[in-house]
Parts: structure tokens; C-alpha cells; sequence
């Protein structure tokens, strides 16, 4: 099997394991969790903001394609012209609206659109950050951001699927394997595929995620395994949790899970 025919069947089956635990798909999967990705746009701490600012000139154009609640748009529009935010969620858009007019942010535009979907002009840069692992038809997707930018595209990707960690809870909780997302290995040879030969720059490794208690971990991991409240399912998992939760220095994390290391995926496209 093809590279592009492999992340389009990864990216099937998975959905159709989640579907059949959850039922029908939320209308906007992000309404519980937006807020959580509001960030103030003025940071000076972050490695993945200033390794894209660096790539990026002062006055340059850059379309975000889901761009969420704006937390690279809104710091890159410091030094961007223009930035055109693309962001299919409405939850996340009012999240990204909201910040950039507490910031008084006011060279960003929104376009609440699917990428395949949106009617955007072409800029000098394409960012796209955690992003694909979802895409399924991935193909026509790279092929539009190689077309928008006049310069570079840059993207985002874990070395793992960014739920990898809770894949044991899957197992132990709904009694079957659970169906991976692709992600930075699988990407690779897809744009191989597409004769684009990228640079990929490291960041520094991101340890696993971390609860401020043992209630908010039950309640996020319920809704990443979709388990619902009641059911035999959360007793399965209370049970899990039990075993599989260790508290440190006040943060709550899951037993055995393993770092994650971000990368930037980057090729020129000027001339090409």
C-alpha cells in the first residue's frame, strides 16, 4: 500500500472505532475544550512560537490553516502583515476573537472554514500546526497549502499520535486494541509521494500530559475514551485509573506514559 492510501486507511479506521464508542460526532468536537487553548499572544516562552517566528520576515503574509483559538496566529501577527486564520470550529473561533481583541490584535481575519473548503488568497507563508493526524484525504490537503504559499510551508507534527499515551487506557477500558492516528512517520513518505522533500527541525521533547487533580483526569480521559458517565464503561475505567494515575509534586499523570517530541516539517516552494 501507498504512502497516501496507508494515512487515509489509518486515519478511516480510527474514525470509525471512535464513532462506534461515542455515537454521532459533536457538530463542534471542541466546545468543552477551546478556552483551554487561549494563550496570551505577548509570550516570550514559547519554543515553538519563536522557532516559526524565525522562519518567518518581519511584514510577510501567513495563512494559519486550523489556526484553533489562535495560539500561534495571534503571537505571529506581532511580526506578520497579514495573518488569514482559517478555523472550521466556532467555539474556537470565539475563542481566537476574543483574544485578539483583549490584545488589540488587529491584523488578523478569520475564515470559519474546513481548509478544502475556504476561499483564501495565497500568502508568503502556510503554517499548519496538529493538524493532519485527522485529515483522511490528505493528499488534496498538502497540494492546497503547497498552492497558497508563494514561499514556505511550515507544519507542525508529534513523532506520536498526541492521544498515544492514553492508548493502554483504550485497551484496558473498551477490551480491544485501539486504532492509531498517523502521524510524523506516516507524513514523511507522503510527502514523498508528493515529490516535496522537506526539512524537519526537532523540539525539544514534551513530557505527557499532566492533571491538576485526580477528578480532572477522570473527567478528561472519559471524554478522550468517550466514556460516559453511569455506564459499565466508567466502572471499567475508575477501576483503570485506580492503578494507572500517580500523583507528583501536585500533577497528576498516567502511569508509563511516554514523552512526545513536536517538529516542524518545513519546505521552500518559491520557484518550485
Amino acid at each position: 500500500m501507498k504512502a497516501i492510501e496507508t494515512w487515509g486507511e489509518m486515519v478511516r479506521v480510527e474514525h470509525e472505532q471512535s464513532d462506534r464508542m461515542r455515537g454521532a460526532r459533536p457538530a463542534d468536537h471542541w466546545t468543552q475544550d477551546a478556552r483551554n487553548f487561549k494563550a496570551d499572544p505577548h509570550r516570550t516562552d514559547d519554543e515553538l512560537v519563536e522557532e516559526l517566528r524565525s522562519r518567518l520576515s518581519p511584514g510577510e503574509t501567513l495563512l494559519d490553516v486550523g489556526a484553533g483559538g489562535g495560539r500561534l496566529a495571534l503571537p505571529l501577527a506581532l511580526t506578520c502583515g497579514r495573518v488569514t486564520a482559517v478555523e472550521p470550529s466556532p467555539s474556537m473561533c470565539a475563542v481566537l476573537r476574543e483574544t485578539a481583541l483583549e490584545h488589540g490584535i488587529a491584523n488578523v481575519s478569520i475564515v470559519e472554514s474546513g481548509w478544502l473548503e475556504a476561499s483564501v488568497q495565497p500568502a508568503d507563508a502556510v503554517l499548519c500546526s496538529h493538524v493532519v493526524y485527522v485529515v483522511e484525504d490528505i493528499e488534496p490537503f498538502v497540494r492546497k497549502m503547497d498552492r497558497c504559499a508563494r514561499r514556505i510551508v511550515l507544519m507542525v507534527l508529534f513523532q506520536a499520535p498526541p492521544q498515544s499515551q492514553m492508548y493502554a487506557l483504550w485497551e484496558q477500558v473498551h477490551g480491544e486494541k485501539r486504532h492509531g492516528l498517523p502521524a510524523l512517520p506516516q507524513f514523511l513518505p507522503v510527502l514523498d509521494e508528493l515529490g516535496i522533500r522537506p526539512e524537519v527541525f526537532e523540539l525539544d521533547v514534551q513530557p505527557p500530559q499532566g492533571f491538576d487533580s485526580f477528578e480532572n483526569a477522570r473527567e478528561m480521559i472519559a471524554r478522550r475514551l468517550y466514556v460516559a458517565a453511569g455506564t459499565e464503561a466508567m466502572s471499567r475505567l475508575d477501576r483503570v485509573l485506580e492503578a494507572s494515575l500517580r500523583e507528583e509534586s501536585g500533577v497528576w499523570m498516567i502511569e508509563g506514559a511516554q514523552p512526545i517530541r513536536p517538529c516542524i516539517v518545513a519546505w521552500e516552494t518559491a520557484g518550485r
